[in-house]
C-alpha cells in the first residue's frame, strides 16, 4: 500500500462531486422550501391557518440555498462574465483580466466566508433567535460555511490553474 499523491485530475474529480453534493443539498432545501411555501398559502387562503414563521424559513433557507448553488456556479466558471468591452482585446490580455477576476473573486469569497463564520460565533455568543420559531440564528450561518468554504476553495484552485496554464503558455479559462 504505497502512498501517492492525488493528481489535478483526482482533485478535479473531488471538486465535481463535492459541488454535485452541495447543489443537490441544495436543490432540497430549495424544493422543501416551496413546498412549505405552498401549503402555507393554502393553508392561508382555505382555512385561515398559514404555517407560523414560514417567511422566517424561506429567509433562512434562502441563504443555504444560494450558497449551496455557488460552488457549482464557479466550478464550472459559469458565472456571469460582461466581455462586451474586452471582446477586442488579445487572448493573453484577456486570459490575464480572466485571472485577476479570479483572484478577486476568491479574496471576496474568503472575506464571506471569514464574515459568515464571525457572525455566526457572534449570534451563538449572543444566543439571538428567530423571532417566531425561535430557531438559534446561528445555525443558518453554520448552513453557509460548506459552500463558502467550497468556493473559496475552487477559486485557490482557479487560480492556480491560471498561474500554471500562464507559465506553460496554454489555454486558460476552459472549462474543466
Amino acid at each position: 500500500m504505497g502512498n501517492s499523491i492525488p493528481t489535478a485530475e483526482d482533485m478535479d474529480r473531488l471538486l465535481r462531486r463535492l459541488c454535485d453534493i452541495s447543489a443537490a443539498l441544495g436543490g432540497a432545501v430549495l424544493i422543501a422550501i416551496a413546498f412549505m411555501t405552498t401549503v402555507s398559502v393554502v393553508g392561508r387562503a382555505f382555512f385561515s391557518h398559514p404555517i407560523l414563521g414560514d417567511v422566517e424559513l424561506v429567509q433562512l433557507g434562502s441563504a443555504v440555498v444560494v450558497t449551496s448553488f455557488m460552488p457549482f456556479t464557479q466550478f464550472h466558471r459559469a458565472n456571469i462574465i460582461v466581455d462586451f468591452f474586452t471582446q477586442g482585446a488579445s487572448l493573453r490580455t484577456q486570459r490575464w483580466m480572466d485571472c485577476t477576476g479570479c483572484v478577486l473573486y476568491t479574496l471576496v469569497m474568503a472575506l464571506i466566508l471569514w464574515r459568515v463564520g464571525a457572525g455566526g460565533l457572534a449570534m451563538k455568543e449572543a444566543g439571538e433567535r428567530s423571532m417566531l420559531m425561535d430557531i438559534p440564528l446561528w445555525l443558518p450561518y453554520l448552513l453557509m460555511l460548506p459552500g463558502l468554504s467550497l468556493c473559496t476553495l475552487i477559486g485557490c484552485v482557479h487560480v492556480l490553474q491560471y498561474a500554471r496554464e500562464a507559465r506553460h503558455k496554454g489555454p486558460a479559462g476552459a472549462a474543466p
